[in-house]
């Protein structure tokens, strides 16, 4: 497995990382738990060394999931987690970038991980009620104190990008990037660049659509968050997104290989400081997914999707999650 460094402050993941969310929450029933730590223990074995997690997916039980699989393999995992985006707290508030609020969630996420450590602690969507310097400084604090290596932001603008890096620098922005997700690149990625911050993508296959996961939302489990209201695979948006995964379809059989393989080697080819860390259940699509960083996209490949493949149609988030990123 390639490597990269986040950012510059010499963190060295996996080209391509793995994101455990779909294991614990969001895609319909929990996936088999045997299946599950099979598959991050599969993803140790060929090189993946970025787990991507948070204290709200499940809420809690991803983490524990995730701890219980590297248990014995530490030292080959970089671990990921994210806090602010809080399930059942007392006063109802559902975001909380309090300095109270960063201690206890790192507090919460060490225990049910079983480290003394995460290597990449995010917020996970800023708090519009707290100041970015207050959280970004209690995030400093956790570092001195030993708990967090590096830090992150999740979906932050770039004014929050500035501010909190002028507090103390940021390792990594983790937000959606993807083939039909791309509207970072006007002002956010010049930013992150500017201020030597890496890209860690999530979503790089629009949340399975774009590797023909399925083709209509009808064909999801239930309780699948992706069955309700998602505007890109809903009403008029969904036949014209389709075309955009028939042409990506075409291609990659050109090329002999998957339309996920395809999707991931164009993320990985916007750049050495970006990493996407596409989910899975399943050791097969690990293994498919991880293939793609020796699919090389030159610039006539590149030229080329951005020619042929239509633009999405409709937000990537309902109203209410659209209100939550870019702040």
């Amino acid at each position: 497995m390639q490597k990269r460094k986040l950012g510059d402050q010499g963190l060295e993941v996996s080209a391509i990382g793995l994101g455990c969310m779909g294991m614990s929450a969001f895609y319909g029933d929990p996936a088999d738990e045997g299946e599950a730590i099979a598959t991050i223990h599969r993803a140790l074995d060929i090189g993946v060394t970025l787990f991507d997690t948070a204290e709200m997916y499940g809420p809690h039980t991803n983490e524990k999931l995730l701890g219980k699989a590297l248990a014995g393999r530490r030292d080959e995992a970089i671990v990921a987690t994210k806090f602010g985006v809080y399930a059942g707290a007392d006063d109802g508030r559902s975001l909380d970038g309090s300095r109270e609020r960063v201690h206890k969630a790192i507090d919460g996420s060490l225990e049910r991980l079983g480290l003394d450590h995460v290597d990449l602690y995010y917020q996970h969507r800023i708090d519009p009620d707290v100041p970015t310097e207050e959280t970004v400084g209690a995030m400093a604090e956790l570092v001195e104190a030993g708990k967090v290596r590096y830090l992150g932001l999740s979906e932050a603008s770039p004014k929050t990008l500035r501010a909190a890096n002028a507090v103390h620098p940021i390792t990594a922005l983790q937000t959606e990037y993807s083939i039909w997700e791309r509207s970072l690149e006007a002002e956010i990625l010049p930013t992150i660049r500017e201020l030597g911050i890496g890209l860690v993508a999530y979503s790089p296959l629009g949340r399975g659509f774009l590797s023909g996961r399925f083709d209509s939302p009808d064909e999801l489990d239930e309780g699948d968050f992706r069955r309700v209201a998602q505007p890109r695979t809903s009403g008029e948006n969904l036949e014209q997104n389709r075309r955009i995964v028939a042409r990506l379809g075409e291609i990659a059989d050109e090329r002999g290989i998957t339309k996920a393989q395809l999707a991931l080697a164009w993320v990985l080819a916007q750049g050495d400081d970006v990493v996407p860390i596409p989910g899975t259940r399943r050791r097969s699509y690990l293994e498919q997914n991880a293939a793609a960083v020796d699919v090389g996209l030159s610039a006539e490949d590149l030229n080329r999707i951005a020619a042929e493949l239509p633009e999405a149609a409709g937000d990537r988030y309902p109203p209410q999650g659209m209100a939550s990123i870019n702040n």
